[in-house]
């Protein structure tokens, strides 16, 4: 179940393009905590702390703000062109007595025994959705794909939650497959499936005679 976790956050007093990047130059992310219909606070967080909380599986957290704490989860990060550095984050306010809907991750485990046949297990899907009380968010959810056989596939609906946790994303969504990889064609052979372009006859005579109008 998910961990629990206490940050220490600086209340920002300017907001912008500028400010923000001048916070991120200090080796800080910007942030806003909004929520439970209060004022939402521009605040600023310790790139360091943070990140290794979002990579230990935290998304429940205690945040110190002044002298005020607030239990928050991680509601939308934002990362850099490259897909690499967290650049914002937005923070929900939450009590412990409520239901909230989070995205968990999905982690593979095991060889597919499809993967004899020269078949490979594609991940189509690294997350689900669900609702499921405050305290009680998995970390992640493990799914066992030994058993999957060439041709055999997992979808949302297949993954067992927890007690208490409610499926959210669509249950026939696509998880993992088990197939073959198909060869690549040689550009010789896609030019010979191309099929060939007719020609207009029609179209080309009009434009010949459009043509020979225009010139006399």
């Amino acid at each position: 179940m998910e961990k629990r976790l206490t940050l220490k956050v600086q209340v920002r007093q300017n907001t912008g393009r500028k400010p923000a990047a001048r916070i991120r130059s200090e080796a800080k992310i910007p942030a806003v905590v909004y929520g439970h219909k209060e004022t939402p606070v521009a605040v600023s967080l310790d790139k360091h702390d943070f990140t290794e909380a979002v990579h230990h599986g935290h998304r429940l957290l205690d945040v110190q703000i002044k002298s005020k704490k607030e239990k928050v989860i991680i509601k939308d990060l934002q990362y850099d062109h490259l897909g690499k550095e967290i650049i914002h984050v937005d923070l929900m306010r939450v009590s412990a007595t409520e239901r909230v809907k989070v995205e968990v991750p999905i982690e593979l485990k095991g060889t597919a025994k499809g993967t004899q046949e020269g078949a490979i297990v594609e991940e189509h899907l690294d997350r689900l959705e669900v609702e499921c009380m405050v305290t009680g968010i998995p970390e992640r959810f493990v799914v066992r794909v030994t058993e999957l056989g060439l041709g055999d596939s997992i979808h949302a609906a297949d993954i067992e939650l927890p007690e208490g946790v409610k499926l959210i994303t669509a249950p026939d969504a696509l998880v993992a497959a088990c197939h073959i990889v198909a060869a690549a064609k040689s550009a010789e052979e896609a030019e010979e499936e191309q099929p060939a372009t007719p020609e207009v006859i029609g179209e080309a005579e009009g434009k010949e005679a459009e043509t020979e109008e225009e010139s006399q």
